[in-house]
């Protein structure tokens, strides 16, 4: 199976022209919607029950300079990162219409019978993602993990970040038969995450004199680039809200190949039958 869709970003940055909302779909940064893609092989081992592997690949973003809120725009951070997930999750469908083959009349004459394929389903599961947020400098991309932007592994700094993050999807789809071996459908997923570096914000500010003594005028720059209310940026000052992880959002168009075809409306329906008639 493989999709394609569009990708968005729930963390420090960017936002509504308000203060922001923690994992809340009322401050999705619309303007930084991106693009993203998926290749993944789903078995379904029961009639009620499938099970997907994917890997995930999509472009996240954020930029105060989007939003009309006093305090972000002020603060004038950026960022945009590739997002890299490998995803196992559990599927279970809770509406079906599965209909295929001839349905035999009276004297055993087969009558055509249109073939049906329409499922909806729900899933949940566990991933890790790799991240390496980037901000524009003078034209260029610049990989701000290197820049230590909080203070990350100096003195009187939080610790240094990884690159990796456990995930948890969840997430709904649909699915309809296009002829016995291909579905196409569309999966909409929220993907929790427990780092809150995504976008390489979280705390608080690190001071810009031993940024650029010890790690360069581009990691001082970069750290608080701020060029209004001041002020409201020194040392120390928030930066972020490192209370709530960050998050992010994938809806994609899959189309799918069925490789091992199996009537599963007739499994339910023998299911069913051996339930009733049990001795």
């Amino acid at each position: 199976m493989i999709g394609f869709g569009a990708t968005q970003f729930t963390g420090d940055l960017g936002g509504k022209n308000q203060i922001g909302t923690d994992y809340s779909l009322k401050d999705i940064d619309w303007p930084s919607t991106s693009l993203g893609g998926m290749i993944g092989y789903r078995f379904r081992f029961h009639p009620y029950w499938a099970t997907t592997t994917s890997l995930n690949i999509g472009m996240v973003r954020g930029n105060d300079a989007l939003t009309g809120e006093i305090v972000r725009e002020s603060r004038n951070l950026h960022f945009r990162s590739m997002v890299f997930e490998l995803q196992q999750r559990i599927e279970v469908i809770i509406l079906a219409n599965e209909k295929f083959g001839h349905r035999y009349g009276f004297g055993g004459h087969s009558k055509k019978m249109k073939n049906h394929n329409e499922q909806v389903y729900l899933f949940t599961g566990a991933g890790v993602s790799y991240f390496n947020p980037k901000a524009n400098l003078n034209g260029s991309w610049v990989a701000l993990r290197p820049l230590k932007t909080e203070g990350q592994g100096l003195d009187g700094g939080p610790s240094e970040v990884l690159g990796f993050t456990a995930t948890i999807p969840f997430g709904i789809g649909a699915r309809m038969g296009i002829g016995r071996m291909w579905r196409i459908g569309i999966e909409a997923t929220y993907v929790k995450t427990f780092s809150d570096y995504i976008d390489d914000v979280s705390g608080t500010y690190y001071d810009r004199d031993i940024l650029a003594a010890q790690v360069g005028e581009d990691a001082a720059f970069l750290s608080n680039p701020a060029q209004q209310n001041t002020a409201w940026f020194a040392t120390d000052q928030q930066r972020g809200d490192s209370k709530q992880n960050d998050a992010y959002y994938y809806i994609n168009l899959v189309v799918a190949r069925n490789i091992t075809y199996k009537d599963y409306a007739k499994s339910r329906r023998m299911n069913r039958w051996n339930a009733r008639y049990k001795f």
